[in-house]
């Protein structure tokens, strides 16, 4: 008899070529990073020597009171909270119509919800400020809050949208046929559905909005969000360690919310697995 040999799934060991060039991705997006996390602790003002001459505490301390850096962190922060309750608003009523709902235009709402997030943030910047100059509306707070939730949308859009499409229709149909009204079938029946979706669409969009620094710039007229004042602050050396600590805030603020939002997609992902 021959003996078969047994199959080995495909893919299941990389080789290693793949596993180097994934290291080495890795490393140019990373390496950077921690270089900036490095050099906030350096005692050199003005000049990149590796490795530092010495490590201190001192710039962080400067960084947090310097009230240039205070205002454009509050800047920054009430944009992206007014952007995100945008997206959230247009983003969920969106999804809802696209999905419940078969309307002339439908797959075209659709690709608009989603194209600012696609194109080049420049080609985004330049529509909307030729929207804005076309309305003959003054570049203000509002302005900024306008163009990061043109962008900010489409990441509501597609997580509300993808748990809609696997969520069951039989409980709303349910729900109503029980007596309950919309808002009643809504409140308990669909917002517990979406709730972890909304979470993490809200996360991603505040965090999009808070490091966003090219359409900031087209929108902002003479207000300065915080990567825009890191922008302005490169071309002054001997502010570079405080710099860095400021961009290590951003870092920080922006990468743990979007972590948080990626446990939360994988464990609701997880407990629909469970649960079919």
């Amino acid at each position: 008899m021959l003996s078969k040999k047994k199959s080995q799934p495909p893919g299941e060991r990389a080789s290693w070529g793949l596993k180097l060039g994934s290291l080495a991705a890795l490393l140019f997006l990373h390496v950077p990073i921690w270089l900036i996390f490095l050099y906030s602790f350096t005692t050199d003002e003005s000049a990149y020597t590796f490795p530092p001459p010495s490590l201190t505490l001192k710039w962080i301390p400067q960084a947090i009171a310097n009230p240039a850096m205070q205002e454009a962190l509050m800047l920054s922060l009430r944009v992206a909270a007014l952007a995100t309750v945008m997206a959230l608003i247009l983003g969920t009523l969106g999804a809802a119509a696209v999905y419940r709902y078969d309307f002339f235009g439908k797959e075209a709402i659709s690709f608009f919800l989603i194209l600012p997030l696609a194109l080049p943030g420049i080609v985004t910047g330049i529509a909307i400020r030729s929207a804005i100059n076309l309305m003959q509306i003054p570049f203000s707070f509002w302005t900024i809050v306008i163009g990061h939730a043109t962008f900010s949308v489409v990441t509501v859009y597609n997580n509300v949208l993808a748990r809609f499409r696997r969520t069951s229709g039989t409980m709303v149909e349910a729900s109503m046929d029980l007596g309950a009204n919309s808002f009643q079938t809504f409140w308990h029946i669909v917002l517990p559905n979406i709730s972890t979706a909304l979470l993490a669409g809200a996360i991603l969009a505040f965090s999009l909005s808070f490091d966003e620094v090219i359409v900031t710039t087209f929108t902002a007229g003479q207000q300065q969000t915080l990567p825009i004042w890191i922008f302005g602050q490169m071309l002054k050396p001997r502010n570079r360690p405080i710099t860095n600590v400021t961009a290590m805030l951003v870092v920080l603020i922006t990468a743990l919310p979007i972590l948080l939002a990626q446990r939360l997609t994988a464990r609701s992902s997880d407990t629909e697995g469970e649960k079919s």
